[in-house]
C-alpha cells in the first residue's frame, strides 16, 4: 500500500465535531486539508497503530505519511484545540466547578458539609473554584485573609487588588487548610509563617500557584500567586513597548558582553520584560543560567537557580557559582547589596552578558545607586550598556471613559494643552467596574553611549545628565503618560499614580 510522503510542511488542524480527536490523537492519527482535500495524517513510526484506528472510523479519507516534526507541530495544535475546548466543557459541567460568584456564594450558603474537613468534596470544589474564577479574570494574585469575625478573598487584577468575596471565619480555616494540604505544608502549625508550591491542573493546562501563609492576628491569611510557564512568557513586541525602546532594546541584546538593568518599582513588570529578553536571545549554542528569588516563570531553554538563603544560597553566592558553570548569558534576579552588584559587574566585565533589576525612580538614577553600592566609576562606565526604566499603566476601559476637561493650572503644571479632550475613569460590568482594562507598559531606555561617559567621568550627577539626555532626545516615562493622557488611554489620575510628576 502506498501512501504520499509530506516532509517539512507546515499544515493547519482539521477539527471535526463529531469525531473523537482526544482518542484519535492518543492513536497517532491527525487530520488536516492538503489542496482543498480533507486527509489523514500519520508518521512512519506510529503508522500501524494509526491505520488500526483508522480502520475502525467509516472515513474515506486519504492518507499521507510526515516526517516528525511536521507531525509534532501539527499535534500541538491539535492540543491547543483540546485544551480550548476543555476549557469549555469544563465551564459546562457544574459538578466540578462553580463559575459565578453569585453561584459559589449561594453554593456556600446551601452546603451543609462544608465544615465537615479540608478533605471533603464541598471544600474541595470551593477551592477548585476559586482557581478558576482567578484565571477567568486574569488575576495575577489570590489574597485569602481571616478577619475577626469573618474572612475575605480578594484577586489583584491590572495591578489593583479588588474583593471577590466574603466568607463565614470558620468557612475560611477550611479553605486555607485545604490550601496547605495540597501546597504540602503543615496544617496543624499556625503560628510560623510558610511558604510552598503547588500545581494545579485546569483544563489540561497545569499552572504553578506559589503559596505564603502569614499567621495575623485574627488568623491566617494566604496570598498564593499565580506562575506562569514558558509559553506565556511574552515576546517584547507583545509587551507594548514602544517600537524605538524594542528596537534599541534589541541592539543591546546583541552584545557579547555588559550589563542591561531594567529598574522601576515593584509590580512593574521588570521580571517579565527579563524574560522576554532571555527569550528572543535563547538559542541552542547559549548557555543561559539566572538566579532569581523566586522563579516567577518557568522557562525550558534556560536553568533557574531559586535563591534560598536558610541554606546559604544568596544572590551573591548564586552568581559566584553560576560564573563556574561556562556561561554565556547570566540574569541576576536582582542586584540587592554591594557584594552582588560587584560580583555583577566584574563578570559583565570579563565577557558575559548580564541583565538584572535594580529598584530606582528612573534610568538614569542607576548610576548614583550603583555608586551608593562603592562600585567604582571606571566598572560602571565599561561595563553597563544600558537602563530600561519601566512602568505598567492600567488602561481606561473603552465602553465606560468619560470625556472631561482639565483645570488650566493642572494642565500647566504637567505641560499639556488645556483645551484638549481628556477621558476620566467611570466603572461598569465589562470592566468590573474600575474603569480600568488591561495595562500597557511604557519604558525609557537611557544608553550609556560616549557622551554619558564622559559626563561621568567629569562628575556630572543624575540630574544633569538626564537633563543632557533629555536635549538629546530620550523620550522619559513622563513624555509617554503624557502621549497617553492625550490619546485618551489613560486618565489624569492613573498617569499621576504612575510618575507623571517624576519628570
Amino acid at each position: 500500500m502506498y501512501f504520499p510522503r509530506l516532509q517539512d510542511v507546515n499544515l493547519e488542524p482539521l477539527w471535526e465535531e463529531d469525531l473523537n480527536h482526544k482518542l484519535a490523537i492518543r492513536h497517532a492519527l491527525l487530520f488536516s486539508e492538503i489542496d482543498g482535500v480533507k486527509t489523514c495524517i500519520v508518521e512512519e513510526k506510529t503508522l500501524g497503530e494509526a491505520l488500526n484506528y483508522f480502520s475502525k472510523l467509516s472515513l474515506d479519507y486519504p492518507i499521507s505519511i510526515v516526517d516528525a516534526e511536521s507531525f509534532e507541530r501539527l499535534k500541538n495544535k491539535f492540543l491547543e484545540i483540546q485544551t480550548g475546548s476543555d476549557f469549555e466543557e469544563m465551564a459546562t459541567t457544574s459538578d466540578e466547578l462553580i463559575e459565578v460568584e453569585s453561584d459559589l456564594l449561594e453554593f456556600i450558603r446551601n452546603s451543609q458539609d462544608l465544615l465537615s474537613s479540608e478533605e471533603s468534596a464541598p471544600i474541595i470544589k470551593l477551592v477548585n473554584s476559586l482557581f478558576f474564577q482567578a484565571l477567568q479574570k486574569g488575576a495575577s494574585d489570590i489574597h485569602i485573609e481571616s478577619g475577626e469575625r469573618k474572612g475575605e478573598v480578594r484577586l489583584r487584577m491590572d495591578g489593583a487588588l479588588k474583593k471577590h468575596l466574603d466568607l463565614e471565619k470558620n468557612i475560611i480555616t477550611l479553605v486555607i487548610n485545604r490550601i496547605k494540604v495540597i501546597s504540602n505544608l503543615d496544617i496543624s502549625e499556625k503560628r510560623v509563617p510558610q511558604d510552598g508550591r503547588t500545581q494545579i491542573s485546569i483544563s489540561g493546562k497545569t499552572i504553578d500557584i506559589r503559596v505564603s501563609v502569614l499567621p495575623t492576628y485574627h488568623g491566617e491569611r494566604v496570598v498564593m500567586r499565580i506562575l506562569s510557564q514558558s509559553e506565556d512568557i511574552p515576546t517584547l513586541e507583545s509587551l507594548g513597548f514602544a517600537k524605538d525602546v524594542t528596537s534599541d532594546l534589541y541592539k543591546l541584546l546583541n552584545h557579547a558582553h555588559g550589563m542591561i538593568l531594567v529598574t522601576g518599582p515593584t509590580g512593574s513588570g521588570k521580571s517579565t520584560t527579563l524574560h522576554a529578553c532571555l527569550q528572543h536571545i535563547a538559542t541552542p549554542d547559549k548557555n543561559i543560567i539566572t538566579v532569581e528569588d523566586p522563579v516567577e516563570y518557568n522557562a525550558n531553554n534556560i536553568s533557574q537557580i531559586q535563591v534560598n538563603t536558610k541554606v546559604g544560597l544568596t544572590f551573591a553566592a548564586g552568581l559566584r557559582s553560576i560564573l563556574r558553570q561556562d556561561p554565556d548569558i547570566i540574569m541576576v534576579g536582582e542586584i540587592r547589596d554591594s557584594e552582588t552588584a560587584d560580583i555583577a559587574l566584574r563578570s559583565a566585565l570579563t565577557g558575559h552578558l548580564l541583565l538584572s533589576t535594580l529598584h530606582t525612580n528612573d534610568a538614569t538614577s542607576s548610576l548614583s545607586r550603583l555608586m551608593d553600592m562603592g562600585i567604582e566609576n571606571f566598572l560602571i562606565s565599561s561595563t553597563l550598556l544600558g537602563v530600561l526604566a519601566q512602568r505598567l499603566t492600567r488602561k481606561l476601559c473603552a465602553k465606560c471613559r468619560e470625556e472631561t476637561r482639565l483645570a488650566p493650572a493642572i494642565a500647566q503644571e504637567i505641560e499639556v494643552p488645556h483645551d484638549n479632550i481628556y477621558y476620566k475613569a467611570v466603572g461598569c460590568k465589562s470592566c468590573d467596574f474600575t474603569g480600568y482594562k488591561g495595562r500597557q507598559v511604557i519604558g525609557e531606555l537611557f544608553i550609556i553611549d560616549d557622551n554619558v561617559k564622559e559626563m561621568m567621568k567629569d562628575g556630572f550627577n543624575d540630574f544633569q545628565v538626564r537633563e543632557a539626555m533629555k536635549k538629546n532626545g530620550m523620550k522619559t516615562i513622563a513624555d509617554k503618560l503624557r502621549e497617553m493622557m492625550l490619546s485618551g488611554l489613560t486618565s489624569y489620575e492613573e498617569a499621576i499614580r504612575v510618575g507623571l510628576m517624576d519628570g
